[in-house]
């Protein structure tokens, strides 16, 4: 019978001590969250007041390829209206009416890609203007689930905390549009020798034209697919909300 007693108090102290560590981890996992968000905050309200001073992607390409960045960030007042409504009507004509996230768009990219993996075409993708910023300015190039969900988390904090202005505007200060040609206004004085405030209809529907490929295509030298690109922006960038 003392064994039996003995036996059974060694089980309640086993309950307690695992119901203790399961505590335990439950609290310092849920400490480590809420530090975890409470920086992640910080960062989105801190780039939200500033602009960037860079992204991983420049610092990769200049380490990994050598291409040393030509990265000038300016107000979005300082960026032609013609610019605005180029990218948004090559990247995201649905920009200023969804939260982050076109589900349209992602239905149609997967009943096109469902079509391609027969031809090996290019695989099309529903990426948003927010998702891309999110993904530049807070994240490490690559292609990982655990990448894919952080896009996600940060395309809903910066479209809750952030005005479309903000996002549109940092979108057009860190796109790669070149080797080592990042935002608009490296773009356009690089390309076409002019600040970004002076692009007219034309050019800025070319850098637009290109964004998709930038490190393949040329504003300057369009290849067939540039220039059909071009041509649908040019006819529809006129039906552009631009915030």
């Amino acid at each position: 019978m003392r064994s039996v007693r003995i036996i059974c108090q060694l089980k309640k102290l086993e309950r307690r001590l695992k119901n203790k560590l399961f505590f335990q981890v439950a609290k310092y996992s849920l400490l480590f969250l809420a530090f975890v968000q409470g920086l992640t905050l910080l960062l989105v309200f801190s780039l939200g007041l500033f602009k960037p001073l860079g992204t991983w992607l420049m610092l990769s390409r200049w380490v990994q390829e050598g291409y040393r960045p030509d990265y000038r960030p300016i107000a979005y007042d300082d960026m032609s209206m013609a610019l605005k409504k180029a990218t948004i009507t090559a990247e995201d004509h649905r920009f200023m009416y969804h939260h982050g996230f076109d589900f349209k768009a992602m239905e149609r990219a997967e009943r096109k890609n469902i079509r391609k993996k027969s031809s090996k075409r290019p695989i099309a993708g529903a990426s948003t203007l927010s998702q891309q910023v999110a993904k530049n300015v807070f994240l490490w190039p690559g292609r990982s689930y655990v990448r894919k969900a952080l896009e996600m988390y940060f395309t809903v904090l910066i479209e809750s905390y952030w005005s479309k202005r903000k996002i549109l505007e940092t979108y057009l200060n860190v796109a790669e549009l070149g080797k080592g040609i990042y935002g608009s206004e490296a773009a356009s004085r690089h390309y076409f020798k002019k600040s970004a405030s002076k692009l007219n209809q034309r050019e800025a529907s070319a850098l637009a034209s290109i964004l998709p490929s930038p490190l393949k295509w040329s504003p300057l030298k369009p290849n067939e697919r540039v220039r059909r690109r071009l041509a649908a922006i040019r006819k529809y960038q006129a039906f552009a909300r631009v915030p």
